[in-house]
């Protein structure tokens, strides 16, 4: 599988996402809920990320999945802890750690990042902020397919 990664870059002080990446200075993302959700359980070891900005529509980087830490059930402490642990390859604004103090996280860390030429996304109403396809062609402006969440379902 591979994975498409939607990067905040909101243009305010400390929260572009996919800069802090490109740069170096984050090597890895979190995704935390209540309960369980993509990408948690469903994101493993040497599969490919992309990136992209939100709303720009635009897939500009890759990566490869070097480790991912999922955590169910967390109390307050042990959420700021796997923050805190972290951090220095999260590279997380204060706002970020209120946005992701959840009880399940998935932390996905990732290494041989690469700007690539810019592909046209497919944007489709029904998607997440976090996409598992077969392929990146399948959200890729004239080779797309209908999205479908089944390769995001728990096994």
């Amino acid at each position: 599988m591979v994975h498409l990664v939607y990067c905040d870059n909101a243009g305010k002080k400390g929260e572009k996402v996919l800069d802090k990446i490109l740069s170096g200075a984050k090597t890895m993302v979190v995704r935390g809920a209540a309960g369980r959700k993509i990408p948690h359980s469903r994101v493993f070891e040497g599969e490919r990320l992309y990136f992209m900005e939100k709303g720009s529509a635009k897939i500009t980087a890759t990566a490869i999945v070097k480790k991912v830490q999922n955590y169910v059930k967390l109390s307050d402490e042990e959420i700021t802890k796997a923050l805190a642990d972290n951090q220095d390859k999260l590279s997380l604004s204060e706002k970020q750690k209120v946005r992701w103090h959840k009880k399940c996280l998935c932390l996905v860390e990732f290494e041989n990042v690469e700007e690539i030429a810019s592909l046209p996304f497919d944007h489709q109403g029904n998607m997440d902020d976090w996409l598992i396809i077969e392929k990146i062609e399948d959200v890729v402006v004239g080779t797309s397919i209908p999205y479908n969440y089944e390769n995001s379902k728990f096994n």
